[in-house]
């Protein structure tokens, strides 16, 4: 009987922790996305629809999303798989991004405007989230902790200098195929990644996290060995790929431009 009992138990629980992840319903926030996210050049470039996203009703379905992840408790947070915690919090970020935005939309033209001569609107801890208040720099600072500098190129920061806003939201099932396919968009925009003789000139994201890439995600320890992962994507041939690994290209980071990405 107490090893019938245990085994309900233990189903009872898995079933919890399931209904209560399935409960965040990413899957509304997907479908804003879809409808309010422009694609171009292939999707290395993306333009949100604020305009359409402060309508009421699209508006309304965003601030549920919110409250849906707001509910979510930091124990259940610690139950989930390492693709299931990280698909939550890029979500979150991007999703809270966008309703920073909206919070004083369109009588902006950039995120900074956000800010204060004190505090950049990355600082401020306005986010409800696994029982306390986030920022969102602290949202990409757990992030940071999985040591995946694909990251970087998934949360976005609402300004034409970061890596597109994705179409869609991003799903545990395919967490891996998702960043891959983030990263390697990022990397082909040549406005913001390119080489040019002994020279590449990159975005100003490898300056500011420049320590993530130096941990060892997948035996790449540097800047230039993560890049050196990416040859198609930055259109090396392999004399300059085997110079990216041995780092013998300079680096210059390009400046960030950080007008809002909003559709004309």
């Amino acid at each position: 009987m107490n090893l019938i009992l245990s085994r309900l138990f233990v189903g009872f629980f898995g079933l919890s922790v399931t209904l209560s992840f399935a409960n965040v319903d990413h899957q509304a926030f997907d479908q804003l996305l879809k409808k309010n996210v422009l694609s171009l050049k292939g999707g290395q470039v993306t333009q949100v629809k604020y305009d359409q996203l402060k309508l009421s009703t699209e508006h309304q379905q965003l601030r549920s999303y919110l409250k849906r992840i707001e509910q979510i408790r930091k124990s259940e947070f610690d139950a989930w798989s390492k693709a299931e915690q990280m698909t939550f919090l890029i979500n979150a970020y991007n999703a809270w991004t966008i309703e920073l935005i909206l919070s004083k939309y369109p009588d902006l033209s950039s995120i900074r405007d956000l800010g204060s001569l004190i505090q950049t609107p990355w600082k401020k801890k306005f986010i409800p989230l696994l029982d306390k208040k986030y920022s969102l720099d602290e949202i990409e600072d757990q992030l940071r902790k999985y040591n995946d500098p694909r990251i970087h190129f998934a949360v976005n920061c609402a300004s034409i200098g970061c890596p597109a806003l994705r179409p869609e939201a991003y799903q545990s099932s395919k967490l891996d195929q998702q960043l891959e396919q983030a990263t390697y968009l990022f990397l082909s925009d040549k406005k913001r990644n390119y080489i040019e003789n002994d020279t590449i000139y990159i975005s100003s994201i490898f300056k500011w996290y420049k320590k993530d890439f130096e941990l060892g995600w997948k035996q790449t320890h540097s800047v230039s060995q993560f890049l050196s992962m990416y040859p198609k994507a930055l259109s090396l041939n392999s004399v300059q790929t085997n110079a990216l690994k041995q780092q013998k290209i300079k680096i210059k980071y390009l400046e960030y431009d950080w007008r809002l990405n909003k559709t004309p």
